[in-house]
């Protein structure tokens, strides 16, 4: 599969016309025309298809690291959690951010359950938090991710960060400026809130999702 958009003919000229950058519709569009594959490692980020990275680091990018597997496998209990409560985690899957990002998450809280949205994926304004799981990727998450999920006003980002152990905190979206307007950082020994639908919360202590 090819994982960048055509460049001008003239690559490497002077001249040249910037790089091509997918829409989500025309993302959609070429998988479903099979011109792409649709591939679970591959997402949309600022127009460009773009490998998950997952992987340990040091490790072969295109693995899939211990720590990050057990982190989301404690991600999807918490469903158990959340019956009853008016939304569910979403593991792995897209978010439609048009015009050029569909990011797939480690994991998103989406209001609501997975049957209201059949035929189409949820939108910024159906997630109340999304998740990053990181080890190699730690970089990634806290620029190109962090943008996107910024521009899109997603209330609440975490990157739990597997090599220091602790879960970076981001809230106040500021679209325009495409960042969050604070961040903290929560460490093995506190509690994470997670918001819920109607103004109710979870509480997790933060070392239930650290290795």
């Amino acid at each position: 599969m090819t994982l960048a958009p055509p460049r001008s003919p003239r690559s490497g000229s002077p001249g040249d016309l910037p790089p091509v950058r997918l829409t989500v519709d025309q993302y959609h569009r070429m998988i479903e025309e099979h011109i792409l594959e649709e591939d679970t490692a591959i997402e949309l980020l600022d127009g460009r298809l773009v490998h998950k990275d997952r992987a340990a680091k040091g490790e072969d990018p295109m693995t899939i690291g211990d720590q990050h597997a057990l982190i989301v496998n404690r991600l999807t209990l918490l469903n158990v959690k959340l019956d009853g409560l008016g939304c569910f985690v979403q593991i792995q899957q897209p978010i439609a951010v048009p015009p050029f990002d569909e990011p797939e998450p480690d994991a998103a809280i989406i209001i609501g359950a997975p049957d209201d949205r059949a035929g189409r994926k949820p939108g910024a304004s159906d997630v109340l938090a999304v998740i990053e799981v990181a080890d190699s990727s730690l970089q990634r998450d806290r620029t190109t991710k962090l943008r996107i999920y910024a521009r899109a006003a997603l209330p609440l980002y975490l990157i739990i960060n597997l090599p220091e152990r602790c879960i970076e905190h981001y809230t106040q979206p500021l679209p325009k400026a495409a960042r969050y307007g604070h961040t903290d950082t929560l460490t093995a020994k506190q509690t994470l809130i997670l918001p819920l639908p109607k103004k109710k919360s979870l509480k997790l202590p933060v070392a239930s999702l650290l290795p």
